[in-house]
């Protein structure tokens, strides 16, 4: 059934509350902000680094995820370190840094709080969860505050897909959370602070804030949200690409396009050894929400750059009754079945295969190259997202349903 909801909800971020008040929770403060264009008002489609220090507050340094603070870069990319003009603000490129690095920053700046104001994704191996995770590390290591101003998960509230297991650490997943944790960058925070940062950094943050989201529900996804998308890395330019990402995203671990270089990643997929059958083989599924399209398409840009590629465009026609990650495994599944060609990414320097990263262990590879079924596999970690729902759960600060 479609979701029942005709008209969007009216949803205040947490930077649209804290500049309501004035600023008033980071006055007489030394700041150093983790943003890039994501961090907007609403009112104004402005920068939070503008706005804050048009109103005068001491903004010491801004601090850019991957893709850079202007958003600009590509996949694993970043911009450099600079001043920015309007402002004067020194901008550096913290994609990549960990904890010692950002604790140098914060002592060479004298900064005494931190604000965090990213927009997530929802996907365990977006970057930006582990960006928080380092600046907060350094944080409780030194001593500094540290302010969440929240954002909704665009792909909702609902835990679904496997744990990262130990001995699978990586830049795409630095903590035992599930695939697509369901949580806002606030909820993350509470949770890291109590249960992660006690191991990592010796202690708990001094002071941890959050200033929460107005009218939000884990039931709500982005096109609930009344809010303006921007685009949080260049590959998501819709919400829909955000909606699929959680399991498209695996795509990066293939050896078909993930659809990078065109005007639809992670919506478009394909190969050029791909035929009609997909389509069709995925239009038998009838997974709950999505239709698929056969379609070809010309990367510009990534894997099959200038080939021409033969696929899917996946379109959610009922958002609400997606599972990306589950979308993810029928996927895969489907293309070992039906093509030979059908491979993983090479993985040159003799490091643990790419799509083991992205899925937490060995386990959904060995099982599809064991030719396993999709609903085999997406069994098979049922126990442990219901144990990642338990531990999450005292770090809620939004209404659940179900999961």
């Amino acid at each position: 059934m479609p979701h029942p909801r005709t008209e969007p909800a009216r949803i205040r971020t947490g930077a649209d509350r804290a500049a309501a008040d004035g600023w008033r929770l980071l006055a007489g403060r030394r700041l150093g902000i983790v943003t890039n264009p994501t961090g907007l008002l609403t009112d104004t489609l402005g920068s939070i680094v503008d706005a804050m220090a048009g109103a005068g507050l001491e903004v010491a340094a801004v601090y850019g995820p991957e893709h850079g603070f202007g958003g600009t870069a590509p996949a694993g990319g970043s911009e450099p370190t600079t001043v920015d003009p309007r402002t004067g603000i020194t901008v550096r490129d913290a994609y990549g840094a960990d904890a010692d690095r950002f604790a140098g920053w914060f002592a060479e700046r004298g900064i005494d709080t931190v604000v965090y104001d990213l927009q997530d994704v929802g996907a365990r191996f977006y970057t930006y969860v582990w960006t928080l995770l380092e600046a907060m590390t350094a944080a409780a290591r030194a001593g500094v505050g540290f302010v969440v101003l929240d954002r909704p998960n665009p792909v909702g509230g609902r835990a679904r897909g496997p744990l990262l297991h130990p001995g699978y650490v990586s830049p795409v997943g630095g903590e035992r959370i599930v695939q697509a944790h369901g949580l806002t960058a606030g909820e993350l925070a509470g949770l890291f602070d109590a249960v992660v940062l006690p191991a990592r950094a010796g202690r708990r943050l001094r002071a941890l804030e959050v200033v929460e989201l107005e009218g939000w529900t884990g039931d709500l996804l982005w096109v609930d949200t009344g809010l303006v998308w921007v685009p949080p890395s260049p590959n998501l330019p819709t919400p829909d690409s955000a909606l699929l990402y959680p399991g498209t995203g695996l795509f990066e671990g293939t050896t078909l396009s993930e659809g990078r270089g065109t005007t639809r990643p992670f919506a478009l997929l394909g190969a050029p050894w791909v035929d009609h059958r997909w389509a069709a083989a995925l239009e038998g599924l009838r997974l709950p929400g999505l239709r698929f399209r056969e379609t070809a398409f010309l990367p510009a840009a990534s894997k099959h750059a200038g080939e021409l590629c033969r696929g899917v465009q996946i379109h959610p026609t009922d958002p609400h009754a997606v599972d990306a990650v589950a979308l993810g495994v029928h996927l895969l599944a489907s293309l070992r079945d039906l093509y030979p060609e059908f491979g993983w990414r090479p993985e040159p320097d003799g490091g643990r295969p790419w799509i083991d990263l992205l899925t937490g262990s060995d386990r959904l590879r060995r099982a599809l190259d064991a030719g396993a079924s999709a609903e085999t596999i997406i069994g098979g970690w049922a126990d442990e997202t219901a144990d990642f729902v338990r531990t999450r759960a005292p770090y809620l600060r939004y209404p659940r349903g179900a999961g």
